[in-house]
């Protein structure tokens, strides 16, 4: 089977977990803040916040901005269901922008029009959760320019695109929002097995998202309620959780990264390539911003007849190709319905469930497997 991601690990990777495994610090030790600082440093931003998963970084982002009740997160249909549930985890609502037909994130234009369509109701949102589909940034410039001359605060969910960059800059730097997620799960570009990163330039919301992974705790005699009774002590400030990363996962994903730019290259390699060879076939190949240059963490094409795709997809696989399709709309999952959100609200969206299928795409993935997809892919569309 030919799996349409995963992980590249090398001697280096685990020798550096190793390393760990021999020291006196499993869980959180020194190799945290190393990880947190190179990550941060290479995306430009100011502070980074390593966490378990990049839906732990999703939920402390939300809450750090004071998400709650009563309050109001959109984000893409077209996304793994934690854009959405942060939201609903901080007790707030939450609804949709539509995609764009090309780049598969959410259309400024939709969203100008929402926006504007919210403020005359006096129901605009507090968060938006702007997500990076495929490795690809949105049009990040112009939809921050919207989300904050309404007010809006903006997180970049990059969790596809560490290595990405959006107008010569890398995605990360949080340039167009307040907070950029990054995940670091095994068919991410880089892993540290699980795991992910919050990316700030502001101080207190570092802060902030720093005590609510570790419980809400501050060790911090500045920002205790009265004097310390004595070395021992701490205080708990606020209700959070326990999303720690380890140094395990810590040492894994500094060693990773230091690889991200060979593999950045050998998937825009891989990308480029299908692009050439599946030119000409019954599908639509996945659209290129101007101005974004992604990490392609997906490469998802989008069958012309959609009666076909069930048929089709199963078809790959049974040929041992491991494709998979990212993703089900999310207004559409039972949990979403019961909210009221059902069929027909994002219609771009539904049509690219209804053709779309993720086809192999990782570093280690070889010419000649990359060539059997193709040449699967070919089969089937002509059957």
């Amino acid at each position: 089977m030919i799996p349409y991601g995963r992980q590249d690990i090398s001697q280096a990777d685990i020798d550096a977990v190793e390393r760990v495994l021999r020291s006196d610090y499993l869980t959180q030790g020194p190799v945290v803040p190393q990880f947190e600082a190179a990550v941060s440093k290479r995306v430009g931003a100011a502070y980074g916040i390593a966490v378990n998963s990049a839906t732990s970084a999703l939920h402390i982002a939300c809450a750090a901005l004071d998400l709650g009740p009563g309050d109001l997160l959109w984000t893409s249909p077209n996304t793994f269901v934690a854009s959405a549930n942060c939201g609903r985890h901080c007790g707030a609502d939450v609804d949709f922008v539509d995609i764009d037909s090309e780049t598969f994130n959410i259309c400024a234009d939709k969203l100008a029009n929402k926006l504007d369509m919210a403020a005359s109701e006096g129901r605009l949102p507090k968060v938006l959760v702007a997500v990076h589909m495929c490795g690809q940034s949105p049009d990040m410039a112009r939809i921050s320019a919207l989300a904050r001359a309404h007010g809006v605060r903006v997180i970049e969910d990059a969790s596809h695109s560490i290595g990405a960059d959006y107008l010569g800059a890398p995605v990360g730097n949080c340039a167009h929002s307040e907070i950029t997620v990054f995940s670091f799960h095994p068919v991410k570009i880089i892993t540290s097995a699980e795991g992910g990163m919050a990316l700030t330039n502001d101080a207190g919301l570092a802060a902030r998202m720093e005590r609510l992974r570790s419980h809400g705790i501050t060790r911090d005699p500045a920002l205790m309620t009265h004097v310390a009774d004595g070395p021992w002590y701490y205080q708990q400030l606020e209700l959070g959780w326990n999303y720690r990363m380890t140094d395990m996962q810590a040492a894994l994903g500094l060693s990773q990264l230091d690889q991200l730019d060979v593999f950045i290259a050998r998937r825009r390699a891989l990308a480029d390539a299908y692009d050439v060879a599946l030119a000409g076939m019954a599908l639509d190949l996945p659209g290129r911003l101007t101005g974004a240059v992604s990490s392609w963490h997906l490469y998802a094409i989008r069958l012309h007849d959609a009666t076909r795709h069930r048929a089709v997809f199963e078809g790959l696989r049974a040929d041992g190709i491991g494709v998979n399709l990212h993703y089900i709309p999310v207004h559409l999952q039972p949990y979403y319905r019961g909210l009221g959100f059902g069929p027909g609200d994002c219609p771009v969206a539904e049509d690219y469930y209804a053709r779309a299928i993720s086809i192999p795409l990782y570093a280690g993935l070889s010419d000649g497997d990359q060539a059997q997809v193709v040449a699967a892919l070919s089969r089937h569309l002509a059957a």
